[in-house]
């Protein structure tokens, strides 16, 4: 009786140890970086993509990341690193990142609320709205809103749209088959392909006019 009480006690106090040293592996895995660190990251991002992320009107548009979703900012973010997506700028910033940096990055952009820029063409707005709401089945181009919902504020990892930057928008849209959804592993944005090629390039400035004055 007192063997297989030491027994039991032995194999309760080892169960102990492994539970705990796993424990502090996921701990160490869930944070890896200061709060300064975090901090020093938010600046440097902020350095291209605006004080509150509202997006850089320059030459080189950079996207708005303010109310963006975070699982599609997490998603793209590693998008950058497995060649899913192509920008090289991009994968030197990214690659040097945590999985949990990653996530604290997505979750601090999402939580900002910066005014959209504005500044689109407004004669192209009430056709950018059909083509959002309606889509165009003569084109085969599905509603915008079925994916991205009725205020293009997305779920997931579907984008957030309102507010983006036109110029962003209208250069995603037609550089898509050369930028996005490339090489293996999961990425929603292949599903935007087909759709892109389908719209003309009046079609692409009108979508991204609405969307942009969208808040």
């Amino acid at each position: 009786m007192k063997t297989l009480g030491l027994r039991l006690a032995l194999q309760v106090a080892t169960l102990a140890v492994v539970f705990s040293t796993v424990g502090h592996a996921e701990d160490r895995e869930r944070v890896t970086f200061s709060k300064q660190g975090l901090q020093a990251k938010i600046i440097y991002c902020k350095t291209c993509h605006g004080l509150s992320g509202e997006g850089y009107l320059g030459y080189f548009p950079m996207p708005r990341l303010a109310g963006q979703q975070s699982e599609y900012l997490e998603n793209q973010l590693r998008a950058f690193i497995e060649r899913r997506r192509t920008n090289p700028v991009m994968f030197n910033v990214v690659r040097v990142l945590s999985p949990s940096m990653i996530t604290a990055l997505a979750k601090h952009f999402m939580d900002l609320n910066a005014i959209p820029f504005g500044g689109a063409p407004r004669g192209a707005v009430a056709m950018g709205k059909t083509i959002y709401e309606e889509g165009l089945p003569e084109a085969n181009v599905p509603a915008c809103s079925a994916c991205h919902g009725s205020e293009a504020k997305g779920q997931g990892q579907i984008p957030r749209l309102a507010g983006q930057l036109f110029p962003y928008t209208v250069e995603q849209l037609t550089s898509w088959k050369t930028a996005r959804g490339r090489g293996p592993g999961n990425d929603t944005s292949a599903i935007m392909s087909p759709i892109a090629h389908n719209l003309t390039e009046s079609q692409v400035r009108a979508v991204a006019a609405y969307v942009s004055y969208l808040k």
